[in-house]
């Protein structure tokens, strides 16, 4: 958004994440300049393992690196677990202000990394195209990878549980790079962690909702390890989708976060498509089917909003 890249002028990523009345502006501009059903929290997945002892650095035109990388075992004494209040009070600060200014007008989501994503990024030092030393570590050091991502579950659990006390009605898990795992090395290596973290949500009554990219193959042990809600790519049909996952759960998604780059016809016609797939089905959320890319023309995303709500209003009368 024009004001978001005005704020972005001024400010660094990691000032504006922890700034929380700078968080809380940027979170609630959507909001006030489209016809959205909810506000996500402005912030990043990353950002626990700065409280976890990683240096952390978002750094223009590379992304985020981690300048302190976890290699072997040795470095497990340097990594703890990330206490909320004391660590990422900042975003708590911003999600108690955005709250506050809601007031109850539509949800707000609170969210955060998972642990295999958190864990790639922690690894690698950065962003891979092939996540080698992930994966290397995952298989050669057993002992080092339970360690590790039993302190991601931690970290994890603690901060959705606290941003749930500062007013997130509905928090979300992102997995971004868990669909380059086969299903046998999921079940083996990641479901488990997957699995105590929503068992801890839901004996706490939190809403949730589970969301991975490239997830065609692993949407139905997603659902078994747990989440109200499960998130689709565009890889996938709504309608397989659900079928993988069971008739118990919601289903978010799935447009192809480019057709919004394309004409006002393209992008309603594939919703529109979306929508009667649905068919009036209760607990879809419809959404991109990953994040919205900065190319996308702002009077894009306001004419989609409200066409979504015209044409589910259509097909419900």
């Amino acid at each position: 958004m024009s004001q978001y890249r005005k704020i972005r002028q001024k400010y660094s990523l990691m000032e504006m994440f922890k700034t929380p009345e700078i968080a809380a502006e940027i979170t609630l501009q959507p909001v006030e300049a489209f016809s959205v059903d909810a506000a996500i929290i402005f912030a990043d997945i990353l950002l626990p393992l700065e409280g976890m002892g990683f240096k952390l650095e978002f750094i223009d035109y590379e992304g985020p690196v981690i300048g302190n990388p976890i290699r072997n075992l040795s470095d497990l004494h340097r990594v703890r677990v990330a206490d909320p209040e004391e660590h990422l009070g900042y975003v708590l600060k911003a999600l108690e202000l955005v709250s506050s200014e809601l007031n109850g007008k539509v949800p707000l989501i609170g969210f955060a990394g998972a642990p295999f994503t958190l864990a790639c990024y922690a690894i690698e030092g950065g962003s891979s195209p092939d996540h080698l030393l992930t994966k290397q570590l995952m298989y050669r050091e057993p002992v080092l990878w339970e360690r590790l991502m039993d302190k991601f579950c931690q970290t994890i659990t603690a901060f959705l549980t606290a941003q749930v006390r500062a007013g997130a009605r509905v928090v979300q898990i992102f997995d971004s790079w868990i669909g380059i795992l086969s299903p046998s090395d999921y079940r083996q290596y990641v479901f488990q962690y997957h699995q105590k973290i929503f068992c801890a949500l839901k004996a706490s009554e939190i809403i949730s909702i589970h969301f991975g990219t490239g997830t065609a193959g692993l949407l139905s042990q997603l659902a078994q390890a747990g989440g109200d809600v499960i998130g689709v790519d565009w890889r996938i049909s709504l309608a397989e989708a659900w079928n993988r996952v069971g008739s118990n759960f919601g289903i978010q998604g799935n447009l192809d976060p480019v057709a919004l780059t394309a004409p006002r016809s393209i992008y309603e016609s594939k919703a529109a498509e979306i929508l009667e797939e649905v068919a009036g089905r209760p607990g879809h959320i419809f959404n991109l089917g990953h994040g919205i890319l900065p190319s996308t023309p702002e009077d894009s995303v306001g004419a989609l909003a409200d066409f979504v709500h015209e044409y589910s209003a259509k097909l419900r009368r």
